[in-house]
């Protein structure tokens, strides 16, 4: 794992609105490679894409990571940007992520090492003026994403508020 020393950049973000595919799993039975194999072979259909980033979010109930639970099912969306949902392909939905503040980490490693999200959750969130919102989760998987690559890069990004 590689990450900024610097730490996170702290982001109010705005209202974004996604298209794409999603499926229910647990962190025991991921099967995030299932959903995005599914989505990538139609991710063009979407015309107004803003971008070539994909954005995959993850849905977690309120009270996911308080009692962590490797069966405990959430939702995973495989996505694309849009500034809005005028060309929906068949088969794809919308999704809305409100605004709100964000904690954005610069991820460099294989999306298949976890570690990231250990440091995140039991270091730098502890440790920092945040908790933990209740909002979506999401990765952005720009150029130079890589799937299990050791170079790849992503963006993670974490809903915070001021504890």
């Amino acid at each position: 794992m590689e990450r900024s020393e610097r730490g996170p950049r702290i982001i109010d973000m705005a209202e974004r609105k996604l298209v794409g595919m999603r499926m229910t799993m647990s962190l025991a039975e991921h099967r995030v490679g299932e959903l995005w194999r599914r989505f990538m072979p139609r991710r063009k259909e979407v015309t107004n894409a803003l971008g070539n980033d994909r954005i995959s979010v993850a849905i977690y109930g309120s009270d996911f990571f308080a009692d962590l639970q490797p069966m405990r099912t959430f939702e995973r969306w495989a996505t694309v940007e849009v500034p809005d949902f005028a060309n929906v392909p068949a088969g794809m939905e919308t999704l809305i992520v409100h605004g709100g503040r964000y904690a954005a980490f610069h991820y460099r490693g294989p999306s298949t090492d976890n570690s990231i999200f250990r440091h995140i959750h039991g270091t730098w969130l502890p440790g920092s003026a945040y908790a933990l919102d209740d909002r979506p989760h999401f990765e952005v998987l720009g150029d130079r994403y890589r799937n299990n690559d050791p170079t790849s890069e992503e963006e993670i990004w974490i809903p915070i508020r001021p504890k």
